[in-house]
């Protein structure tokens, strides 16, 4: 059973954000770049720990982006991939890095293609149904825990009140969550051994562009709070109504 794992990098949550050209792209002066959380400790972590039990025989990585991914790339080699992918691209349109992808994983027979829910500093959550839908695979998504027997998937997913349990026969594209696993840290050993691991860069495949940034607008300063005397309850309710419009 071959694994493949999507990562992408993702800044640091303390990170504190600025734009450049008119407010259309972001300022990476000084941004500490992180695998996207999602993408790691539960996409990741989950496929080594298939791989640990035997189930798995292979877990590649994958990402989408130029040279300044390649830290990002060998923390998850670090951890425990056996080889990374770098597609030599950069691009923040979701169906053109869904088909870099799907290029890839199309020539090189998997049976299961992890990926983050989302990453987290987009949160756009449409990569892996966008791969599932290219390669014509089955898609789960929300995925909390998984389990492997042969070659049929049974899985747990979240739902609006509530939890659902499905089955599936590989290959699928299953996307991951909270609960999936439990993050890891790599260790020394790890961190040597993904020195030596292969990390190969290889072209985009030509593919459409759907979508640009035009610009981004940060959000509306928080207002300062406000104190009120014990006795002036019909000034809360009045405020609550009126300006945090809760009631």
């Amino acid at each position: 059973m071959k694994i493949l794992v999507c990562i992408t990098k993702a800044p640091d949550t303390t990170t504190k954000i600025a734009f450049n050209d008119n407010n259309s792209t972001l300022n990476e002066a000084g941004v500490q770049w992180i695998i996207n959380p999602y993408d790691e400790w539960y996409a990741l972590v989950r496929a080594l720990e298939l791989k640990e039990a035997g189930i798995a025989t292979a877990v590649n990585l994958i990402t989408v982006g130029k040279a300044d991914t390649e830290p990002v790339i060998r923390k998850a080699l670090a951890l425990g991939g056996d080889e990374a992918i770098r597609i030599d691209a950069d691009s923040n349109d979701s169906f053109y890095i869904a088909s870099q992808i799907a290029e890839y994983a199309k020539s090189n027979n998997y049976d299961l293609i992890l990926t983050g829910k989302e990453s987290i500093d987009y949160g756009n959550a449409s990569i892996g149904a966008m791969v599932a839908e290219l390669l014509d695979m089955p898609f789960i998504t929300h995925v909390s825990k998984l389990d492997l027997a042969g070659n049929t998937v049974t899985v747990n997913r979240e739902i609006e009140g509530g939890e659902e349990t499905d089955s599936c026969v590989c290959p699928v594209v299953i996307s991951c969550q909270k609960g999936m696993a439990e993050a890891r840290i790599p260790n020394m050993r790890g961190i040597m051994a993904a020195r030596t691991k292969p990390l190969s860069v290889i072209q985009p495949a030509a593919a459409d562009t759907l979508t640009s940034i035009l610009s981004y607008d940060m959000p509306a300063q928080k207002t300062g709070v406000k104190m009120l005397d014990i006795d002036q309850m019909d000034e809360l309710v009045r405020l609550l109504h009126e300006e945090a419009k809760v009631i």
